[in-house]
């Protein structure tokens, strides 16, 4: 890999981004690279959670505008097909836990992959910058399908017209992330909360994530008959048999993502 970092440890499977003299601003190369190890991690067994981050002092200032412009330049429709689309795809419909773990500014697409982990953190240091509008774009890679969803209408629209920079803090408070923590300590409690999942019945996170997609777009009965289905899915894996059993025998469960 040349610009992206890979590790994996104790069921974890760690992605880092690694153009820090770029702000981990996205290239085709890139991309290709992260959509390789999410299908890697994906399929193998022993990776029970993932972590997509990042080095340097930025997470991801989104598209290399010298890519995006340069002589033989790919079309937008190139770029957004190759790169950030089939990110988003995998991120959403990969049935193991993703962490984002930000490490300084979001920016554009990078903001937008950010929330579309399962559950962020982010230093204190982040922010989160929906930049599209300040060259005359329009936000991509799911942005004005997640972020109203989760901060509202209103303050979404204006957040996209403006431009206008969150911090960390205030991504918590109004629902963009799920916490925010100390920047020395980022990577160490996301891989802790990683590792945390990566213990947990990995199948049933894999059915609640389909089902909470689902959500996003089912009317309240079709929701009902997923959650049946899914919980029909559920009960027949063997990490389900085992907290019951654990359950009736008083002990704590061993799980082990089947």
């Amino acid at each position: 890999m040349e610009f992206i970092k890979k590790e994996e440890k104790e069921g974890v499977g760690i992605i880092t981004l690694n153009r820090p003299e770029v702000y981990n601003s996205f290239n085709i190369p890139m991309a290709l690279e992260v959509q390789a190890t999410l299908d890697e991690y994906e399929t193998d067994d022993s990776i029970r959670a993932i972590i997509l981050t990042a080095e340097g002092k930025g997470f991801c200032a989104g598209q290399d505008l010298k890519e995006a412009t340069g002589e033989n330049a790919p079309s937008i429709e190139t770029i957004v097909d190759t790169t950030y689309n089939p990110i988003v795809m995998r991120l959403r419909n990969i049935e193991k836990p993703i962490i984002g773990a930000v490490n300084g500014v979001a920016a554009g697409a990078g903001a937008n992959i950010a929330i579309a982990c399962d559950i962020t953190f982010a230093s204190e240091k982040a922010s989160f910058i929906q930049s599209f509008s300040s060259i005359g774009l329009i936000p991509d890679s799911g942005g004005t399908f997640f972020l109203p969803r989760l901060i509202g209408m209103q303050r979404a629209t204006a957040h996209m017209f403006l431009a206008d920079k969150f911090t960390a803090q205030k991504a918590k408070e109004i629902g963009m992330i799920y916490e925010v923590v100390e920047h020395e300590k980022l990577q160490e409690t996301a891989f802790e909360f990683a590792k945390l999942l990566a213990q947990r019945p990995t199948k049933g996170f894999g059915l609640t994530k389909r089902a909470l997609n689902k959500a996003l777009t089912n009317d309240l009965e079709t929701q009902l008959t997923v959650e049946r289905d899914l919980q029909a899915q559920a009960s027949k894996t063997d990490d389900n048999k085992e907290g019951i059993e654990a359950f009736l025998e008083k002990r704590k469960p061993v799980f082990k993502g089947k």
